[in-house]
């Protein structure tokens, strides 16, 4: 996994591709408020808030703790998902709740696959399904576009006494 991304990759690649590509353009491993402006400024139709895992840097945010900011900056312009950490429903409504468009989950996936195939896949998502229905349910929302950031609990700072 470590020869794969190419830490020489900059803007001017992203840049180029977007020249050659014109249809829809998605970039993965946004973790910064500037890397979101810097990818609305070249075109990009929507950012991942990804930190691969944690295995590119060890000390990387969390994908969820870097979301608000990147939505913040990408001003409803673009869409933001979300990859990282999505292990249960409630962390897809603790996502869209932040501002994600949509949360990506990869290894549950594949450990379903490597399981059962097709139908350990079908059952992973499933899960998750119920799970995002049961939290709705417990915060009192039916719909997903009722999601928002008035079903969080703010973090009380450590500052305070």
């Amino acid at each position: 996994m470590a020869s794969l991304p190419d830490p020489a990759m900059t803007w001017k690649d992203v840049e180029e591709v977007r020249r050659i590509w014109k249809g829809p353009m998605i970039l993965k491993g946004v973790l910064h408020p500037a890397e979101a402006r810097a990818a609305l400024a070249r075109g990009v139709d929507g950012v991942v808030v990804s930190n691969h895992g944690g295995r590119q840097l060890d000390g990387a945010p969390a994908s969820l703790d870097a979301l608000p900011a990147i939505v913040a900056a990408a001003e409803g312009r673009i869409p933001v998902l979300l990859d990282g950490g999505v292990r249960r429903g409630a962390d897809i409504a603790k996502a869209l709740a932040l501002g994600a468009a949509a949360c990506l989950i990869g290894r549950p996936q594949l450990w379903g696959l490597a399981v059962a195939g097709e139908e350990g896949v079908a059952h992973v998502l499933d899960i998750y399904r119920r799970e995002l229905d049961r939290v709705m349910g417990l915060c009192g929302v039916s719909r997903i576009a009722d999601i928002g950031p008035d079903l969080l609990f703010a973090r009380p700072s450590r500052n305070t006494r």
